[in-house]
C-alpha cells in the first residue's frame, strides 16, 4: 500500500456507470464483476493507459479484451491496454528458467 499511497484518487464521473451497465450487459458479465465492469470504467473514461490487474477472468481475458476494445470504440471511447503486471514486464526483467 506504501507504494500507491501518493497515487490519486480518481473521481467517478457520470459516464462511469453507465458504460460499466454497458459492458456488463454486451460482455454477459455475472453480477458479482459489476466492480470489474467498473474498474474498466473508470480506466477507459479517464484515459488511463495501463490497467494492470490479476484478474484473468473478468478483466485481463483475452477474449473479453477484444470485446472491450469493440465497445469502446464503438462509444468512441479510450481503450487502455489491459494486462497483467507480468505482461508490462519488459523482456529484460523476466527471469530465466531454471533448466
Amino acid at each position: 500500500m506504501s507504494v500507491v499511497s501518493d497515487f490519486p484518487i480518481l473521481p467517478a464521473p457520470a459516464a462511469v456507470e453507465p458504460l460499466a451497465a454497458c459492458y456488463m450487459r454486451e460482455l454477459q458479465l455475472p453480477r458479482k464483476a459489476l466492480y470489474d465492469a467498473l474498474h474498466i470504467a473508470m480506466a477507459s473514461i479517464h484515459g488511463i493507459e495501463y490497467l494492470l490487474t490479476w484478474n484473468c477472468r473478468h478483466i485481463a481475458n483475452a477474449h473479453l479484451r477484444r470485446r472491450i476494445s469493440e465497445i469502446n470504440t464503438r462509444m468512441e471511447i479510450f481503450i487502455p491496454i489491459i494486462c497483467t503486471p507480468e505482461e508490462l514486464l519488459d523482456e529484460n526483467d523476466i527471469p530465466e528458467p531454471d533448466l
